[in-house]
């Protein structure tokens, strides 16, 4: 088993790229500046946003490679491991990278908002593609945190490094937001694939078995992170994901109430709800009626 490159600290990572480290908790690398590499596989104690200028060699994350082009960011959470693929020949690699550890975060505002960023748990190939102008707000606001780093560490330095980190990450999810915008007809197609899943599921043993579908067992299903699946839902359909999937569960289970004689129970369990009273609590919320009041009415019309 090929060995794993861990970086439990910003300075591991310095060292690993041949740069200085100016400060214990963060770190911005013109990644031309380091030796060419091998391939690796890499695990990341600490936050990682890179950002490449030219392809470099496939970059593998769980079962998905994605090859980078220009211009793509891509985000790393504490405890992901990821692999760099050039089929063990050296390449140099070019771009930036802005590491910092979360005790960075400790007493920030910004502490409490990391979880807003779900892109940090978005697969590879769910990176974020820049235009030209996106690309230089980008190297404006690592330049601002390097001039930091530069700078003295003093009783502003954590304060200011921080701002312009929550800056930088407010501009991704505005540019998140546009490129859900500009791939519509992508999402689109997820979304009918999607459908198509749940109206298979509920026609299978499935619910049986497994019980009800969750997000995550959606998510893998369309081979995609469980964050961007339910970041696309709810910019698709204003609705969570999860929300959806419950929409379609009472969907089945109207059709079921309306068109057979089996009891609420054997329509609950049918649906893999583990206690009937959760399916009717669930109905009750979603319709206005329980399931038994429903199935009188609808048989009076």
């Amino acid at each position: 088993m090929e060995d794993i490159i861990r970086f439990e600290t910003v300075n591991q990572y310095n060292a690993f790229n041949q740069q200085e480290t100016l400060h214990p908790l963060v770190t911005v690398i013109d990644l031309s500046t380091a030796s060419p590499r091998k391939k690796t596989s890499q695990y990341m104690g600490c936050y990682g946003i890179f950002l490449k200028d030219v392809v470099c060699g496939d970059l593998r994350y769980g079962k998905e490679y994605y090859d980078y082009q220009e211009g793509t960011l891509v985000f790393m959470s504490p405890g992901q491991v990821f692999t760099v693929e050039n089929d063990g020949e050296l390449y140099q690699p070019k771009g930036h990278a802005l590491v910092f550890h979360p005790d960075l975060l400790l007493g920030t505002s910004l502490n409490g908002k990391m979880q807003e960023f779900s892109f940090f748990g978005y697969q590879v190939n769910e990176a974020l593609h820049l235009s030209q102008r996106e690309r230089q707000i980008v190297m404006d606001c690592f330049g601002k945190i390097k001039y930091e780093l530069e700078h003295a560490i003093d009783k502003h330095s954590r304060k200011l490094i921080a701002a312009n980190l929550e800056l930088f990450l407010d501009y991704c999810t505005r540019f998140y937001d546009r490129q859900f915008l500009t791939r519509d007809t992508i999402h689109r197609g997820i979304l009918a694939k999607f459908e198509a899943l749940l109206s298979s599921y509920f026609s299978s043993e499935k619910p049986q078995t497994i019980g009800l579908p969750s997000v995550s067992y959606c998510a893998e299903e369309l081979n995609l992170s469980a964050k961007y699946f339910g970041d696309l839902v709810k910019k698709e359909t204003g609705q969570t994901a999860q929300e959806y999937i419950q929409m379609k569960v009472i969907e089945a289970a109207k059709e079921r109430i309306f068109s057979s004689d089996k009891t609420v129970n054997e329509i609950a369990f049918e649906l893999g709800f583990k206690y009937p009273q959760h399916f009717s609590r669930l109905f009750k919320q979603r319709i206005g009626q329980t399931p038994n009041e429903y199935r009188i009415l609808s048989n009076l019309n």
